[in-house]
């Protein structure tokens, strides 16, 4: 079984993305660029601020990049009085936090976004650890996020469960020899099945632990999956002693 879940935010704790679309629709309409809604799929696949703002307007300076990355942010907040959480999570944090099953969300928003939802959802207490794109050089696909999470939550990455709805956040959980639980129904889907998801709901209706615990069992790995498990890893990298790496459940 696995002894611990990594949530994504947008889309998989909050129920973000419109008002995303909105936000980053305005704030691109202000630098003269007009997107297509196409085109603004771009902004829901995991990706941190500035590879955003990059894509979007090219060659940005980093205090450019605060500047943009703060107004975007204005205008989220802006919409986000009636921010709600994705249906059925409020209760799957609460029957984990009855079982001692810590959980973490690991995400590519900032670290003021991030807190600010997590506070307005009233769901701080839920969670032992909290990283954000701030927190690591690379974003999703890159594994870097979930293997720091895996060391707050001092547990090997393959007794964690991760839940993503995007293709870049499962491609880097089964980077990080994690399971992952896909979130979204329809063309998204079959794309989440396509990039390695073990299983795809589209919200947490009637998803318990148990029934979790069940479709995902914890995958026994060999001696070299556990190896490449912890190159990516900044306490565990290079290290021979696998036991100073070990889980505490």
């Amino acid at each position: 079984m696995f002894a611990g879940m990594i949530f994504d935010l947008d889309g998989v704790i909050a129920d973000t993305h419109a008002i995303h679309r909105q936000a980053w629709r305005q704030m691109l309409l202000e630098r003269g660029q007009q997107v297509s809604e196409g085109e603004l799929d771009f902004v829901l696949e995991g990706r941190k601020r500035e590879e955003i703002l990059r894509h979007f307007l090219g060659t940005l300076s980093a205090a450019q990049i605060s500047h943009y990355g703060e107004r975007k942010d204005e205008l989220f907040h802006q919409s986000a009085v009636g921010l709600r959480a994705i249906p059925g999570v409020l209760d799957l944090l609460d029957q984990l936090e009855n079982a001692g099953v810590p959980a973490a969300v690991a995400t590519s928003a900032s670290k003021r976004r991030t807190h600010q939802i997590i506070e307005h959802l009233g769901l701080a207490r839920h969670f032992s650890a909290v990283l954000t794109g701030d927190d690591v050089v690379k974003g999703k696909p890159d594994p870097s996020i979930f293997y720091l999470a895996a060391e707050h939550l001092r547990m090997i990455p393959h007794r964690l469960l991760v839940v993503e709805d995007s293709g870049a956040g499962v491609r880097a959980a089964k980077s990080a020899g994690m399971r992952c639980l896909g979130i979204g129904s329809g063309a998204l889907a079959a794309r989440l099945g396509q990039e390695g998801a073990d299983y795809v709901v589209p919200d947490f209706t009637g998803i318990s632990l148990a029934k979790l615990q069940t479709l995902l069992p914890t995958p026994q790995p060999t001696i070299m999956a556990r190896e490449q498990t912890y190159k990516g890893s900044k306490s565990c990298a290079g290290s021979s002693d696998f036991a100073s790496c070990k889980e505490t459940v």
